[in-house]
């Protein structure tokens, strides 16, 4: 049995379609149950429910982590933490072997230009003070004989199923198809890295699915030569029909477009990157 915790976003969905490659039995745990393929077993959980994690966890083989937390500072710090002890918990207990995707907020902000699995971890951000803390939970429970697991680390992501809060969704996708110009925050002319949400997936499924991958972290494949802000702008203009202009976002700018949108002024300490 291979259990996917958080089965309700674009990472769980990808995983369900991913993992019949490698297993018949397919667990999907999240608050309200719903199937993806038709074929797995749903169940219902509160991951911040240690009972709750402990019983969906049962049985299984591998678990992924794959829950994505309202994009909120205050609900990271107060919930991560909890999520992650109880599934280590649940994995420890039941002998499973746990698979974490994250995100690459934790690393270094002088060392962003070409990011790998041995770039210094050192956060300047409360978001990425939470993702480091949490990543060093687990690892410190690898180190101390509690369970095999490993993290998968993804950039920003986009593609089937990202329809929550993205910055490609908030500042390209939906005001491109709305006839509006792409915003991008700080400067349109430097690479950034997005990775397709089925290599996700794939890729988290592969490693989840390998006996010498445990112990460690491993980046997700993303495009070794990402386009730059522009770039991405007048891309998805091409594939929507449109001839967007781009509008680059001042910090004072996102300062003030914040005091508007929660979703924007909670990507304001991100917008370094």
């Amino acid at each position: 049995m291979q259990t996917i915790l958080g089965a309700g976003g674009a990472i769980g969905k990808g995983l369900a379609e991913a993992l019949p490659a490698y297993t018949d039995r397919v667990r999907l745990v999240r608050r309200h149950p719903q199937t993806v393929r038709g074929s797995e077993e749903a169940v219902a959980a509160d991951l911040l429910d240690a009972d709750a994690v402990d019983k969906a966890v049962a049985g299984s083989d591998v678990v992924y982590l794959v829950a994505g937390l309202p994009y909120r500072t205050s609900v990271w710090w107060e919930q991560w933490r909890t999520v992650m002890k109880n599934t280590i918990a649940a994995c420890r207990g039941h002998g499973a072997r746990l698979v974490f995707f994250d995100n690459v907020y934790m690393y270094d902000r002088d060392h962003l230009g070409a990011m790998d699995e041995d770039t210094p971890v050192r956060p300047t951000s409360r978001k990425g003070e939470v993702r480091a803390a949490i990543a060093q939970q687990l690892m410190d429970a690898v180190s101390n004989g509690e369970l095999e697991a490993l993290i998968a680390r993804s950039a920003d992501f986009y593609g089937p199923g990202r329809l929550q809060a993205s910055m490609l969704t908030l500042t390209v996708f939906e005001r491109v198809a709305a006839g509006k110009s792409g915003q991008w925050l700080l400067s349109a002319d430097c690479a950034h890295s997005f990775t397709f949400t089925p290599d996700a997936s794939r890729g988290t499924a592969m490693l989840g699915n390998a006996d010498d991958t445990w112990g460690r972290v491993w980046h997700l494949p993303t495009a070794a030569n990402p386009s730059t802000g522009r770039g991405w702008i007048e891309a998805i203009g091409r594939e929507l029909g449109r001839q967007p202009k781009v509008q680059v976002v001042s910090d004072t700018m996102l300062r003030l477009l914040g005091l508007f949108s929660a979703d924007l002024r909670e990507l304001r300490e991100m917008a370094y990157q």
